[in-house]
């Protein structure tokens, strides 16, 4: 039996004594995409603030940084390693933390605003490249979704905090708090998960993958002994991955190219992947959550309760997502959420197509929006919130995988932008009709992941491509 017939088998997979250093490992790589979640939120509790005080979007400034360095960032860890760009998105998460948090004008902060953007990108790609290279295959889709729960956490942990530091200052954002605004407590209270990422990226192994292809063959062997154990043959997987590498080099962005259009097939699947992803609209769920409640009735002071219960929700999806996209597969979950979203999304569609009555829904299309809301946010995190992630960490070949990562990961950042820039605008024209979009694209994905997305469950990551 060969050794990928072996890890299809369940032979080569971490045994007991193993499978908790493992966890360990690949939650600590998650902590990027906590800060990734927390970033992308706490940001929401603020910004009523900091357009008071400087008249700027600051999400559309994080997002430009995103997707710099969701681009950049699959290349520079091919070149100096995994555990190094985390060590350098940490420093530049803190370094964001502390100079959004006192800023001497509008052009610092946007600038450190770029810089934590900047951090959120690199995380995005190197959290779920990294956890694929070091997960034995039987736990590589569970380890794998450790991104999405950590930034599903990250969100419901930076609302918490934003809630809190909030009535401290007497509701007020721009109340004084410690001897700074609130907003600014909000913004700095990022530097401890921060710090604590760095500190943990000190505590865990270079990817073995990564350290075979710069010729450490010795170290590479003893990392493929903590992460899957001695039951294998381990000179057979590392002759099996150095195989996979046999005349490879590091990648480059020219190693993407080809195919005809540009990109290889691969590459332009994970984008594909990426931008579905945001098209069904799923930040508008959180970042205006607040207002959409409050277009269906919910008083203003109550609408944090309604957007965290939401985050409750996505946190439930993700646990969901966690217990079955190893045991049922990553195209059957993405396509049984992407029906889900469309029921969701078009009973949104339905209930926003009706007149607002002094500024609200009628009661029946209120209640229905919320439900539905909910329903979509569920169905989202329980697939496309979770299987994107994985697959994006382990589709694509070992030579060309984190800068394809990086590529996709840097289209799903631009989308994000897309839908957040565009949805203000689309709603003002026509609520209804925006989440009629919202819908398609969703109904549009299930025919994408029929005909294009291959299953990777199971497989070793040699096999892949």
């Amino acid at each position: 039996m060969s050794t990928a017939q072996a890890q299809k088998s369940g032979a080569v997979t971490a045994p007991p004594d193993h499978l908790g250093h493992v966890i360990f490992i690949a939650a600590a790589a998650a902590m990027g995409g906590f800060l990734f979640g927390y970033d992308s939120s706490v940001i929401n509790g603020a910004v009523e603030a900091i357009r008071d005080r400087y008249d700027v979007g600051s999400a559309a400034l994080a997002l430009i940084g995103c997707a710099i360095g969701a681009a950049t960032a699959g290349r520079i860890a091919d070149r100096i390693g995994r555990i190094r760009v985390m060590q350098i998105a940490a420093a530049l998460f803190t370094v964001s933390a502390v100079g959004s948090a006192l800023p001497f004008s509008l052009w610092d902060f946007a600038l450190w605003r770029v810089v934590g953007g900047f951090a959120i990108g690199m995380a995005s790609v190197i959290g779920p490249a990294y956890i694929a290279e070091v997960a034995p295959p039987a736990y590589r889709g569970r380890l794998g979704s450790f991104q999405q729960a950590a930034i599903v956490i990250g969100i419901a942990v930076s609302q918490l905090v934003n809630w809190g530091l909030l009535n401290a200052a007497g509701g007020d954002q721009r109340g004084r708090l410690m001897g700074l605004e609130a907003w600014q407590v909000m913004l700095g209270v990022m530097v401890v998960p921060a710090v604590l990422y760095g500190m943990l990226s000190f505590a865990i192994p270079e990817s073995p993958r990564f350290l075979i292809s710069v010729g450490k063959r010795e170290r590479a062997r003893e990392i493929l002994t903590e992460v899957e154990g001695e039951s294998g043959d381990l000179d057979a997987r590392v002759a099996e991955i150095e195989h996979a590498m046999t005349s490879e080099h590091r990648s480059t962005f020219k190693d993407l190219l080809g195919g005809g259009f540009f990109f290889k097939p691969i590459v332009w699947i994970g984008i594909g992947l990426s931008v579905f992803q945001q098209f069904v609209g799923i930040n508008v769920a959180f970042y205006y959550s607040s207002t959409l409640w409050q277009s269906v009735g919910v008083d203003p002071a109550e609408s944090f309760f309604y957007s965290f219960t939401t985050s409750i929700i996505n946190i439930v999806g993700t646990v969901i997502a966690m217990i079955f996209v190893d045991r049922i597969g990553r195209r059957p979950l993405a396509i049984i959420g992407s029906v889900g979203m469309v029921i969701g999304l078009a009973l949104e569609a339905w209930a926003f197509s009706y007149d607002l009555v002094d500024g609200k829904l009628p009661a029946a299309q209120g209640w229905t929006a919320l439900v539905a809301a909910h329903v979509f946010v569920l169905f989202f995190a329980l697939s496309w919130g979770v299987v994107v992630w994985v697959m994006l960490g382990e589709m694509f070949p070992n030579k060309i995988r984190a800068a394809a990562l990086g590529v996709a990961a840097s289209a799903q950042w631009i989308a994000n932008w897309a839908i957040t820039a565009s949805f203000p605008s689309l709603a003002d024209w026509n609520l209804s009709l925006t989440y009629v979009i919202y819908t398609a694209c969703a109904a549009l994905s299930v025919p994408f992941v029929l005909r294009y997305v291959k299953e990777t469950k199971g497989k070793a990551l040699e096999e892949m491509g």
